[in-house]
């Protein structure tokens, strides 16, 4: 079974997590603002608690976005500067998939559309079908007004993450069609190293300067609402 290291810090949320001999021991934390501080003792205690050391791992995993812009960038790099002094691959990861696998294995939903608050009025989103456990990307990950959110179909889908509190912005027939909404869902380091781990049977991991995050949104954007 292979030794991987998964981090997130793409929201107020850090967390990481470990699979070791077939099992994944996480620790998450809601600590908004204190990513930098926090992310790498995180990572030494959990890797002191499995008697690791960054070198032990066969691959690091890392919430490649979408969301916050300073977060995401936190996240990449760490696993980035971890990963070249190991000589390890990287197995960046949806941030979005991510959240629609906590909403998954909490309900057990098979349709998911997972949402971030992508601040200035606009929504990260993406819509999962599940199959064999393990969310399937129905189209591209995309930013948008709550109002111009269109659901892939009329069937009853699931809603998860912060963007859903957007719900009464957003048209009819979503409103109409989300039978199911959890807006308090995060992307989390265990999940993010469950569909790792698959990419990582899958031969998909990258060498670290092939691991770029994912804004769907350019900086620019990012800085002039982080100067709010």
């Amino acid at each position: 079974m292979p030794k991987i290291l998964a981090l997130d810090t793409s929201t107020d949320a850090c967390s990481v997590a470990l699979h070791v001999a077939g099992e994944i021991r996480e620790d998450f934390r809601i600590i908004p603002r204190q990513h930098t501080k926090q992310l790498l003792p995180m990572v030494q205690a959990m890797l002191d608690e499995a008697g690791l050391k960054v070198k032990d791992l066969d691959a690091i995993a890392f919430g490649r976005g979408p969301g916050s812009f300073a977060g995401i960038r936190i996240a990449t790099g760490v696993a980035q500067g971890l990963a070249f002094a190991a000589e390890l691959n990287l197995l960046p990861v949806s941030t979005l998939a991510a959240i629609a696998l906590s909403k998954h294995l909490a309900t057990g939903e098979h349709q998911v559309v997972a949402a971030l608050d992508a601040r200035m009025n606009e929504i990260y989103w993406a819509a999962y079908r599940f199959e064999n456990g393990l969310p399937v990307q129905v189209d591209v990950e995309r930013v948008d007004a709550p109002a111009n959110i269109m659901l892939p179909d009329q069937s009853p889908w699931a809603g998860a993450g912060s963007g859903w509190r957007y719900l009464q912005e957003m048209s009819e027939q979503v409103q109409q069609a989300v039978t199911s909404i959890d807006d308090d869902t995060y992307p989390t380091a265990a999940n993010i190293l469950r569909l790792a781990l698959r990419d990582y049977q899958e031969g998909k991991s990258v060498s670290p300067e092939l691991a770029q995050p994912v804004y769907l949104r350019d900086s620019v954007a990012w800085k002039k609402k982080d100067q709010q």
